[in-house]
């Protein structure tokens, strides 16, 4: 299993919202159970996407104050890259700890990526994936892959590649091109106790991964159909 490559697929959630518009988890709110303020909090949504910060952030406040998961997130997301106000990011970790005990996973997952890097808070693994477990059992793709990645390599938690197999398989389940191809790595070789060589298993999730436009899963299922096609040898 250690000649596995390292996973290389985890992206910083901070750094993703510095270049990204808040309205991009519109369509999270859209899966999530009926929340209160929805309507304020869309038309603050619909502010931030037009440029009006000032609006937003007000109606991102008065929505969180009223309990809106998605108004808590996006609020405390303003106030830490001090949009439409000063920068503000104690009062920022406050109302993002809300949407994380709220059930955001999304939130949950922040939490981790800034324990992860120390940024905001102090630094710390065991807390990081104390967050990315939380987030991850409530189905949020990146956090599984961001704990699987820290199974995998034993960073702030023993290395276990059962438990990395376990939050692998369920990110490639849901579609992760890069748990896919890791998953599909360790079928291709096996691991005693984790998981039995299966060639047709490593086939199928090369398949996936590459269905999404992933080169090297394409080159591996195309090696691995070749060996598959290669006619026995008999005895000289």
């Amino acid at each position: 299993m250690s000649q596995l490559a390292a996973p290389t697929i985890r992206q910083s959630v901070v750094a993703l919202a510095l270049a990204c518009a808040l309205s991009g988890l519109s369509a999270y709110a859209a899966t999530e159970r009926p929340q209160p303020a929805q309507e304020q909090t869309q038309a603050a949504v619909a502010a931030y996407e037009a440029g009006n910060f000032e609006v937003a952030i007000q109606g991102f406040a008065a929505a969180a104050q009223k309990g809106n998961r998605l108004a808590q997130f996006d609020y405390a997301m303003m106030l830490l890259r001090g949009e439409g106000t000063p920068a503000k990011p104690q009062e920022a970790l406050v109302w993002l700890r809300r949407a994380a005990d709220n059930q955001m996973t999304h939130a949950q997952f922040t939490f981790g990526d800034l324990y992860e890097r120390g940024d905001v808070v102090p630094k710390s693994l065991p807390e990081a994936n104390r967050w990315y477990e939380l987030a991850a059992q409530g189905g949020h793709v990146q956090a599984q892959v961001a704990l699987a990645t820290n199974y995998f390599t034993g960073r702030g938690v023993p290395l276990d590649y059962g438990r990395a197999f376990h939050w692998y398989s369920k990110a490639a389940a849901a579609g992760d091109e890069g748990a896919q191809y890791i998953v599909a790595s360790y079928y291709e070789r096996g691991y005693p106790g984790v998981v039995d060589r299966d060639i047709e298993q490593a086939k199928l999730w090369y398949a996936r991964a590459a269905a999404h436009g992933d080169p090297g899963a394409l080159a591996k299922l195309r090696s691995l159909q070749d060996e598959g096609a290669q006619p026995a040898k008999g005895p000289m």
